[in-house]
């Protein structure tokens, strides 16, 4: 009888751990809403604002950098970490790709994205400033969005402007190609919404346009150093960011999502 009731005990015990996991040996979710990431391990690209926001806004969090978004998506599908903070777009492409994955319903944070300069060369900030207006204006900048977001999207890259004359030299864009589908590789080459963007600035400025591919929180300072002439790569206007480079108008919106998994 003893035996027995060792036995059943032993059942119950194992039947309680096999719950508590999903897949092969998973932890089964327990974020559900932005509330219940308090004290939870959250997994965010280094230097975005997920990273930031993670780590100032959420009470008793560990928050684990790493260099590329899709690495981050890779341990949460590990049951390495409880959740991760990335912008709406890129969670959207990630989740697409990764039936076990979901993306929660409640937004993380609201945010705008610009094309950050070095500070004081607001001849420079002008020109950017004026040639996104009248992109915004003539349906270009909505053109090229269209291509990479949106149920008809075919990722089909903007094409320069051939008569352009390209006498105002060269205009070096600093970016991280993993930020689908602002940005990506496709082969050897960047491309993606800010690329075309930038591109299509160029036509406006006579400018050829240069994209330096490195990592995410590497932009700023080679903005800041001169290295790079902007930084463009779904870049959120935050004062942390204001205290080493300006901004011109926003170009795009987004949200902070949380991608975990479904079960």
């Amino acid at each position: 009888m003893k035996c027995m009731k060792q036995k059943m005990a032993i059942l119950a015990a194992g039947a309680m751990l096999a719950a508590s996991l999903t897949g092969c040996g998973t932890p089964a979710n327990t974020v559900f809403s932005a509330d219940d990431l308090e004290g939870k391990t959250i997994g965010a690209q280094l230097g975005t604002t997920g990273y930031i926001y993670a780590e100032s806004e959420v009470k008793d969090a560990t928050v684990e950098p790493y260099n590329k978004g899709a690495d981050a998506v890779q341990a949460l599908k590990q049951g390495k970490i409880d959740a991760v903070i990335i912008d709406s777009e890129p969670a959207k492409v990630f989740v697409e790709k990764n039936d076990s994955l979901r993306i929660l319903d409640d937004p993380f944070v609201e945010e705008e994205y610009a094309i950050a300069y070095k500070k004081g060369n607001d001849e420079l900030g002008q020109k950017l400033d004026d040639a996104l207006t009248q992109l915004k204006s003539d349906g270009t900048l909505d053109e090229i969005v269209s291509h990479w977001i949106g149920d008809n999207a075919d990722q089909v890259s903007y094409t320069p402007d051939e008569s352009v004359t390209r006498d105002q030299g060269t205009l070096v864009m600093a970016t991280n190609a993993e930020f689908p589908p602002y940005e990506s590789m496709d082969g050897d080459t960047v491309v993606g919404i800010d690329v075309d963007m930038m591109q299509a600035v160029c036509d406006v400025l006579g400018m050829e346009l240069e994209v330096e591919n490195m990592e995410f929180d590497s932009i700023i300072a080679a903005v800041d150093s001169g290295k790079a002439d902007v930084g463009v790569a779904g870049l959120s206007v935050i004062p942390d960011r204001e205290e080493n480079v300006s901004f011109t108008q926003g170009y795009a919106t987004s949200t902070q999502v949380i991608i975990v998994r479904k079960d």
